[in-house]
């Protein structure tokens, strides 16, 4: 199998849409052999902060010699991206070899009489399949959607569960209030392991404790209102927790300090499950984590920063962060967003801020809001919106409309972000 048939396969099966449920993984991942059982994993659930706190911990661990295998979504720059040991991504060879095998494995069960796997249940047996192959010593994982029903809680062996902030989002899948969205991503916390849960509101906390009492786990709650010593930057963040002093992050964002200390947290709880980590290995490891697409500069003079806020969560994020560095800036909007989201939130959150506001069509996505009729949504908001035909065409004007003192920011769907980064790139 050639790479370019491995990737119109996946895109064959992503018509199949989304199915929650382990039956059909549990089958194909028995048939590779469970190579799931042979790994142990960091497993993340939340609504937002999944990637970044991911980021994070996995790159600690790297840091302090462990072979890391990285699993997460949506990706900015390429396919591989999901599945990563290190930072390096499955090479195209392996990703051949376990697509034509799984591919195979698909065949006969429905030729059996079961469903044919979802295209998320196939990247996530292969992510299985390559990890154990790699003989990774640990493995931090994302769920892709809730938790209960997640393909990737077929994991038995988690060593630590750890709770980003829970928000309302995917309610026809995960349910109509924050207490059932948060028993869903509670869904992941198992026998034997430890509980790490950000601060947040006395609900969610409450649902969580209540399952990790169920199953004798110790329950920590990393509360970042005990960082110290702040400082908050565009390019580089700095704070103390606990025992670290003057902890850096180059990750922008106010929000980042919280995924930070949540992250610590998971790693000390992983230390206590056999997995040491040094000092100097929690320093570099925060110091060295990127995060494409998240609060992110790109450029600067005129700065220029994307975001892959889509949701009202992120949204109320994205707020916060633009009030807390930007106050009193110009700022010029790029927004581009997929139309089963909630673009009527995220425009009334953000819209106030912008200057200027130029919507995109986020390419090549069949969930894509056409830019007129996202346009259309901002108008009667703001009286500065823009519709372009082409992402070229959005930063040429963001760069014309932008004086070096201005701010532009592009957010809304991350699935059009990659190619935006390289475009500033090149235009610098």
């Amino acid at each position: 199998m050639k790479y370019e048939e491995a990737l119109a396969y996946m895109e064959a099966v992503a018509g199949y849409g989304i199915v929650p449920g382990l039956d059909n993984i549990r089958e194909l991942c028995r048939r590779l052999g469970n190579p799931q059982n042979a790994l142990k994993f960091v497993h993340i659930a939340g609504t937002n902060g999944k990637g970044s706190t991911l980021c994070f911990i996995s790159t600690i661990l790297s840091c302090a010699g462990y072979r890391v295998g990285r699993y997460m979504s949506p990706v900015i720059f390429n396919y591989r991206e999901r599945i990563q040991v290190g930072k390096q991504s499955i090479t195209k060879t392996s990703l051949c070899e376990g697509v034509e095998l799984i591919k195979g494995i698909c065949e006969e069960m429905v030729q059996e009489g079961f469903g044919h796997p979802t295209v998320f249940e196939i990247e996530t047996a292969l992510a299985f399949w390559y990890f154990q192959k790699k003989q990774c010593d640990i493995v931090v994982l994302e769920t892709g959607m809730g938790g209960l029903s997640d393909a990737t809680n077929l994991i038995e062996t988690t060593q630590v569960a750890v709770l980003t902030s829970i928000g309302m989002d995917h309610m026809q899948f995960l349910g109509k209030n924050i207490t059932e969205i948060a028993s869903q991503k509670a869904g992941i916390i198992k026998q034997g392991c430890r509980v790490v849960c950000m601060q947040q509101s006395a609900e969610v906390l409450e649902v969580i404790g209540r399952v990790a009492e169920t199953f004798a786990c110790p329950f920590c709650i990393a509360d970042s209102s005990k960082a110290g010593h702040v400082r908050y930057g565009i390019e580089k963040q700095r704070f103390d927790y606990g025992q670290w002093k003057k902890l850096e992050i180059t990750l922008a964002g106010k929000f980042q300090i919280d995924n930070a200390v949540l992250a610590l947290e998971a790693v000390k709880a992983l230390g206590e499950m056999g997995f040491s980590v040094s000092e100097a290995a929690i320093r570099k490891g925060l110091k060295e984590a990127v995060w494409p697409g998240r609060f992110q500069l790109i450029g600067k003079k005129p700065y220029f920063i994307v975001d892959g806020a889509h949701n009202e969560d992120a949204a109320q994020k994205l707020a916060e962060s633009i009030e807390f560095y930007f106050t009193n800036k110009r700022i010029i909007y790029i927004m581009g967003i997929l139309k089963d989201k909630e673009y009527d939130k995220v425009i009334a959150l953000t819209e106030k801020y912008a200057d200027q506001i130029i919507t995109v069509t986020p390419p090549e996505n069949p969930r894509a809001m056409h830019s007129y009729d996202l346009a259309k949504e901002i108008a009667p908001m703001h009286p500065n919106v823009t519709a372009v035909d082409s992402l070229e065409e959005a930063v040429e004007i963001s760069y014309l409309l932008a004086g070096k003192d201005d701010v532009i920011i592009a957010f809304g769907s991350l699935s059009y972000l990659g190619r935006l980064i390289n475009m500033v790139a090149h235009h610098a």
